[in-house]
């Protein structure tokens, strides 16, 4: 049951309608942190640093946007370009299985190009199937990065 999507970079006006689709993901994944405030008041500032982007993603031009895609920018010595993470991807659940979120990959892909990326990457957690096939379907490999398996590793300083 595809659609017709559309697809556009958010512009710092619409950085409340970003927000609300973040907080949203947050709750769908059972979080609470951070606040309401401090989640928009990040994302002005991704959107003011020049080093990263939100797509935002509507099953019609003019419609209002069901769902978002964060992706960031940083330079690759192993590549000599940018690489592009594509940090979070959200579609409404009542919006979901139309081809929004695969539109919104595209779009990200296509801005990664757009910008002399080399390479795009993102993580998935390993229960989300259907994240999982959508990047299939998308062209993405699931191959553990060089030299050998890769994990994820984090420390929390705050």
């Amino acid at each position: 049951m595809a659609t017709r999507s559309s697809t556009w970079t958010a512009a710092p006006e619409e950085a409340p309608a970003v927000a609300r689709l973040l907080r949203e993901f947050r709750d769908w994944w059972g979080g609470s942190e951070p606040p309401e405030d401090q989640m928009l008041a990040s994302v002005r500032r991704i959107m003011a640093g020049g080093d990263g982007e939100y797509l935002l993603g509507a099953a019609a031009p003019g419609e209002e946007p069901r769902g978002v895609c964060q992706i960031r920018f940083r330079w690759c010595v192993w590549k000599s370009a940018e690489d592009c993470w594509l940090e979070d991807l959200y579609v409404q659940e009542e919006a979901r299985r139309g081809g929004l979120g695969r539109a919104l990959v595209e779009a990200a892909v296509e801005r990664a190009r757009l910008r002399g990326c080399r390479r795009i990457d993102l993580d998935v957690n390993e229960d989300n199937r259907p994240a999982q096939a959508l990047y299939a379907a998308c062209g993405f490999s699931f191959e553990p990065k060089p030299p050998g398996r890769t994990l994820y590793v984090a420390r929390s300083l705050g």
